[in-house]
């Protein structure tokens, strides 16, 4: 064996990282910036309010629809190919938006940016899934990445604002493939090549489902914005979208490839995180947003400034994910790190409630913006990470993408029902303009503040009060001592069948390159195993129980080291006639 040749890949993982942040903020930012560039773009090609939104609206449909599409692509081509395709194709539409003469090729760019956007999100998770496995570290890792998600749409408005004032707002468009090529190359030169050693088949029907529902369901609240929510513009795409995505679940739970595997979702603790992830991004609308409103219709303040004023809640974002989480996350678990997060959210939105026309930044904005600031930091960093935990190599794409959905779709009810509800408050204020859009952002607040609040208690529900071990592995608390898992080389995990219920009895035999047993354990009533080995290096797991199929993957062990990795087994095909 040759433990440096295993341990090389750690070398570089802090780079794979910069690699990935640099995507995932391009991503992110994109639609900020793109959002202060607007009344520059509408004065410079000529297009009317009503066609304004679908600058937005193309982006959000074309993104949303195929992310889960795009995270099975990238568990299918490979998760590098994948993630160098969107780099490109992101790019090249960003360079066609910021070239476009007109408002239709400005709308078809932003669409075609959706499309490679849904390829990139998916992978860029996946590999930061599959780069770091180990508790602390890993909580670390997404700390950063979860910084850039929720700090991303405050540096989109710095950036834009910069670009828009000194430069020219087609800059925002251009500015991607700048990002891009930094990470295209990093990419190239540092990422594994990830071969797909087996290559399921596509599900078709399940892909057409899940689009057309993701597209039913943002298409109709994208039209509640501007159509109102009586216009049969909103309903009848939403209620098709509902029953699409019903289908879709029905389908997926008697496929043999399923688009999405039903055991990514069901589990407590992924579920709880995405719901989580979507209240989030649902409420956060409301302080990108109608902050970013207020401070520059009621406070004057120009959009450099105003994204000058968002910096010190994207400073306690960085700050909180890349703590809390990695000190916290192991001793405590994601519930009360998430329900906390959701809280102090809640309490900044709250006191955003209060805001008048003679407020002052000091006194009524920092404070609840670094409130805000913390409860993301430490509730997104936390939900991102354990929503993508314990997946399977196989899935880590579509898991991923189901994390950017989430973010998708909470984004799009935010925006229509937020939006929804700071214009129907504003309308029945009798007094002049800008008091009543403030009194209507103001109430806007407190909606958000309210669904803050219901997510918290509805999550802490849900997500079960466990733990994360040193080693990273999540122990959910029983009547029995809980499980650790100890020093030393070697493998541990859980056992779970094709439905996510956990396999008691299942084998598992360690073999190592030469052929020999390496170790062999048993999985307990819980599913859960753990297995120690001889030494570091590529070994094979073959695992077996009764009525179910048998299962070989490779391992790759390092040198004192417990690795984490779940085994999930097939269901045996019954022959005909039987």
């Amino acid at each position: 064996m040759n433990p440096p040749a295993v341990a090389s890949p750690d070398r570089r993982r802090w780079l794979i990282l910069a690699v990935i942040g640099i995507a995932q903020l391009m991503v992110i930012l994109d639609n900020s910036i793109v959002n202060i560039a607007l009344p520059s773009a509408q004065a410079d090609l000529g297009f009317d309010d009503a066609q304004r939104q679908w600058v937005v609206t193309a982006y959000a449909l074309a993104f949303g629809s195929l992310l889960l599409l795009g995270g099975r692509l990238s568990d299918l081509v490979g998760r590098k190919r994948a993630f160098l395709v969107g780099l490109v194709g992101f790019a090249a539409a960003s360079v066609l938006g910021g070239l476009a003469p007109g408002f239709e090729l400005l709308v078809a760019a932003r669409a075609l940016q959706g499309v490679f956007g849904a390829l990139l999100a998916p992978a860029a998770l996946s590999l930061l899934t599959t780069t770091f496995t180990e508790g602390r570290e890993r909580a670390r890792a997404f700390g950063v990445f979860a910084a850039l998600a929720g700090s991303g749409a405050a540096i989109g408005l710095l950036l834009g604002g910069a670009l828009t004032q000194y430069v020219d707002w087609r800059w925002c468009m251009y500015v991607n493939a700048v990002f891009a090529a930094v990470a295209f190359v990093g990419a190239s030169l540092l990422l594994p090549a990830h071969p797909v050693e087996h290559r399921p088949r596509l599900d078709v029907v399940g892909t057409v489902l899940a689009s057309a529902g993701l597209f039913g369901v943002v298409y109709g609240f994208a039209s509640a914005e501007t159509d109102g929510w009586s216009s049969p513009l909103v309903y009848a795409p939403l209620a098709a979208g509902l029953v699409l995505l019903v289908a879709f679940v029905l389908v997926q739970r008697r496929v043999r490839a399923p688009l999405l595997p039903l055991r990514v979702v069901t589990d407590r603790f992924r579920g709880g995180s995405f719901l989580t992830i979507l209240v989030l991004t649902t409420g956060m609308f409301a302080v990108t947003l109608f902050l970013a409103y207020t401070l520059q219709q009621v406070f004057g303040y120009s959009p450099l400034v105003t994204g000058v004023a968002f910096l010190p809640m994207v400073a306690c974002i960085v700050t909180a994910a890349n703590t809390v989480p990695s000190y916290l996350l192991p001793r405590t678990g994601p519930k009360p790190l998430v329900v906390l997060g959701m809280l102090l959210g809640a309490g900044g939105l709250f006191w955003f409630s209060f805001l008048t026309p003679t407020s002052g930044y000091a006194s009524h904005v920092l404070g609840p913006l670094m409130m805000i600031g913390l409860g993301m930091g430490t509730a997104m960093s936390t939900s991102i990470n354990t929503a993508t935990y314990g997946v399977e190599p196989g899935d880590a794409g579509v898991a991923s993408a189901s994390v950017n959905t989430m973010q998708q779709v909470g984004g799009s009810v935010g925006t229509a029902l937020l939006s929804s509800v700071a214009g129907t408050a504003a309308v029945g204020f009798a007094g002049p303009p800008l008091a009543a859009a403030l009194h209507g952002y103001t109430i806007a607040f407190l909606v958000a503040a309210g669904i803050f609040v219901v997510g918290a208690v509805v999550v802490g529900v849900l997500i079960p009060a466990g733990r994360t071990t040193g080693r990273g592995a999540v122990t959910t608390r029983t009547t029995a001592p809980e499980r650790e898992v100890p020093d030393g080389t070697g493998l541990a995990g859980t056992v779970r069948d094709a439905r996510g219920q956990a396999v008691e009895g299942a084998t598992l035999t360690l073999v190592d390159p030469a052929g020999r047993e390496a170790g062999r354990a048993v999985s307990d009533a819980g599913g859960d195993f753990d297995l120690r080995a001889d030494g570091p290096g590529d070994h094979l797991l073959v695992t077996g129980a009764p009525g179910l199929a048998p299962s070989a993957q490779r391992i790759v062990l390092l040198d004192g080291r417990t690795t984490r990795s779940d085994v999930v087994l097939e269901h045996a095909q019954v022959p005909v006639g039987s």
